[in-house]
């Protein structure tokens, strides 16, 4: 046993330890917001493959499927275990926390804890399924990665957030000093631009699939989802004109040309999933992103439209996944679990508020203070429930 009080350290913002008991907290949370609360059991998945299972929409993607519908998981993510009074990574105990949780309630779970870019864990995962699982009916994508290498070539490609073909200049929350500034940020280059379409489009994407129906690990009628996101357009010259942007434009020629395999060989489809924004590791180191996510979910609370990652995903699964129907989809063959945060009053309503942001008036005009607690949660920090003082057991392993 590895009994030691966690206290938060940050490097800047960033939390660079976690909690054992706050991360065990939020996924115990997550798994009773599902139980008993989905619809569609007659058509939900049986066995599913959730690439980026570790965190957010990924963990609760696997958290859905499993206590909403009984589903066995297999989870793939990249984490770092506990080594000596080191603590692990907060994605590390949220696995931990699921495995103890679908022992008790007579679930199966498997996960893999690697590089998911890699021909050594796509095989690892080929392998388990054999071996352990039913053949897949549902694959969600959802990597984030600031670095893939490419095992084709072995080339590591590294992934920037900047704009493309002019500087892109607007106000941002400066998260070490809490200051609203101005934030300039240079176009990106063209190689710059292809670096990060091969680390966030959809190349990894089509790679798993590819692999998953070579092997014939697939069901008949298997679906599989890539999470995405577009923003208003406050964020596009940073975010969906951006070099993520670009990404995720080809994600969405992934996902046509994985629809069209699948619906050749299994009866089955793929799709993009355009989710909410909500506050991630991920998404707090976005230039413009951590102002707007002081702003949006406050203004979304007000009209009762608010959901965090665990009310997407319970969305997805019963009103787009598991109908019984073909879901519903927009113009350019996405499901839309942005609707309501898009929504023409909502968005008024944060543009309007957007200029008037100072660093003096931050806490009294937005919900900064909402911001920094959702971001320090991700860790198992300012949890509700937990005792920061007592020691905790951080030597857990699944």
């Amino acid at each position: 046993m590895t009994l030691q009080i966690v206290k938060r350290r940050s490097r800047g913002f960033i939390c660079v330890n976690a909690h054992p008991d706050g991360c065990r907290r939020n996924v115990e949370r997550w798994v009773a917001g599902v139980k008993g609360k989905m619809s569609g059991a007659e058509n939900a998945p049986k066995s599913v493959l959730v690439i980026g299972a570790s965190t957010g929409y990924g963990l609760a993607s696997r958290i859905a499927a499993a206590w909403g519908y009984g589903a066995k998981t297999l989870g793939v993510f990249f984490e770092r275990p506990p080594e000596g009074d080191k603590v692990a990574t907060a994605g590390h105990y949220n696995t931990v926390a699921l495995h103890s949780m679908a022992k008790r309630d007579g679930l199966f779970a498997a996960s893999i804890n690697g590089d998911a870019f890699s021909d050594e864990i796509k095989r690892a995962t080929a392998e388990t399924i054999r071996k352990q699982m039913a053949p897949i009916d549902l694959v969600i994508y959802s990597l984030a990665s600031p670095k893939r290498t490419d095992p084709r070539t072995s080339k590591t490609h590294s992934s920037v957030l900047k704009p493309v073909g002019q500087a892109y200049t607007n106000r941002t929350i400066e998260l070490d000093s809490e200051k609203v500034v101005s934030v300039t940020l240079e176009p990106a280059t063209d190689i710059e631009v292809a670096d990060t379409v091969a680390v966030m489009g959809g190349d990894d994407w089509r790679l798993w699939m590819e692999m998953l129906l070579e092997e014939k690990l697939l069901a008949p009628g298997a679906r599989t989802l890539a999470y995405s996101y577009i923003g208003p357009k406050i964020t596009w010259p940073i975010y969906r004109d951006g070099t993520i942007g670009q990404a995720k434009k080809d994600l969405e020629r992934a996902a046509k040309d994985l629809d069209a395999e699948l619906a050749n060989q299994l009866g089955g489809h793929a799709w993009v999933s355009v989710n909410k924004a909500v506050v991630t590791q991920a998404s707090a180191a976005i230039p413009v992103v951590p102002l707007y996510l002081s702003l949006l979910p406050m203004v979304m609370k007000k009209k009762n439209l608010e959901e965090g990652v665990l009310e997407q995903m319970r969305r997805l699964f019963t009103d787009f996944l598991c109908t019984g129907s073909a879901p519903k989809l927009d113009e350019a063959r996405r499901l839309r679990l942005d609707d309501r945060e898009m929504r023409a009053d909502v968005q008024e309503e944060v543009a309007a508020l957007w200029p008037r942001i100072t660093t003096e008036n931050l806490r009294e005009v937005s919900d900064f203070a909402g911001f920094q607690r959702e971001f320090r949660g991700l860790f198992g920090f300012e949890v509700d429930g937990v005792d920061y003082d007592q020691p905790a057991e951080t030597d857990l392993n699944w």
